[in-house]
């Protein structure tokens, strides 16, 4: 090669460098923000739900001193900061202890949640007279009963239909899990993508749990489509088999009620694909993963809601039963 070429080589070189190391870079970027859905959990046997994904060391240290009332969302809610400063969204009302035994099952085999803990009772400082909503629920300033969610980094939103999973064994199995709790308020604006470690892409979870173990739709009360073991224990978990498919109960059509409220129907019925047609084997799988947690481990998730020992026993029961159901498709 003669010394013209060789540096018009050379020339080239350094003209193609800088975009290598640009699309080397993007793609490393790419491979950290990767969206995650779900994460293979090798403890399952061993997971502790009576805390879930924030495990005892990451648990509110009370007292805590009310910051502002938060009024998005249909329960009452507001942000607090604990003893060391943690801020925290306190949720008050019937979907504090539902959320937090669902939040509890959902990491136990392998999805994303936020770190969900109920407090029996806490003082609140700092509290106003008069809150705008949940007003009922403070007796001598202090709260019963409720969900403590720690503050999360959130970057944005998913949806059910348009998401980056569709059609995976791992979406598949979210679906399941959804029928399996009973959470019918399966709203895209339920969903979160929360910043991940540096080391790991965004992750997706269903951020609010809160109308689980109750109905299977919206009913004519909220007492009895959110944590009510009655309720729960009467609902039909599987509708149909085919040699492909599995039909769930969850989430059903809207009671009479919404037919006066056309938009509302409208968005409901919309909902009802998630729990239908869902790949056979793919819940199978999840039933495979679910039949590793001990039945005390299942009634810790429901211990640590709050619910009372006839409850924990009754909502424990039917959640093994419908776990059965699932690997014997």
């Amino acid at each position: 090669m003669t010394t013209k070429k060789l540096a018009v080589l050379l020339l080239l070189l350094a003209g193609t460098l800088p975009v290598i190391c640009q699309d080397s870079a993007k793609a490393a970027k790419a491979s950290e923000t990767s969206p995650i859905l779900w994460s293979q959990p090798a403890d399952i046997r061993s997971r502790n739900l009576l805390y879930g994904a924030g495990g005892a060391d990451d648990q509110p240290q009370p007292p805590l001193k009310f910051i502002k009332e938060d009024l998005h969302g249909t329960s009452p809610k507001f942000t607090a900061e604990d003893r060391k400063g943690v801020k925290w969204t306190v949720k008050i009302g019937i979907e504090a202890k539902p959320e937090t035994a669902a939040a509890h099952l959902l990491w136990a085999v392998g999805y994303f949640t936020d770190e969900d803990y109920l407090l029996k009772q806490s003082e609140i400082s700092d509290l106003p007279e008069h809150l705008k909503r949940g007003q009922k629920f403070v007796a001598w300033g202090g709260l019963r009963d409720v969900r403590l969610k720690r503050h999360p980094k959130k970057i944005g939103k998913w949806r059910w239909k348009q998401n980056p999973f569709s059609s995976t064994r791992e979406f598949n199995g979210l679906r399941v899990m959804m029928a399996l709790v009973n959470n019918w308020d399966l709203k895209d604006e339920n969903n979160a993508i929360e910043d991940g470690h540096a080391s790991r892409g965004s992750k997706y979870l269903v951020s609010d749990l809160g109308a689980s173990f109750g109905t299977t739709g919206f009913g004519w009360s909220w007492t009895g489509g959110k944590g009510n073991l009655k309720s729960y224990r009467h609902s039909k978990f599987i509708t149909k088999v085919t040699p492909k498919y599995v039909n769930f109960g969850t989430p059903s059509r809207p009671t009479i009620l919404y037919f006066v409220n056309l938009p509302g129907l409208i968005k409901r019925l919309r909902m009802r694909w998630i729990g239908r047609q869902i790949p056979r084997e793919d819940a199978k799988w999840m039933g495979t993963l679910l039949a590793q947690l001990s039945p005390d481990q299942i009634r810790d998730a429901f211990r640590s809601a709050g619910f009372s020992p006839e409850e924990v026993e009754g909502f424990s029961t039917v959640l093994q039963q419908r776990i059965t159901e699932l690997n014997n498709l």
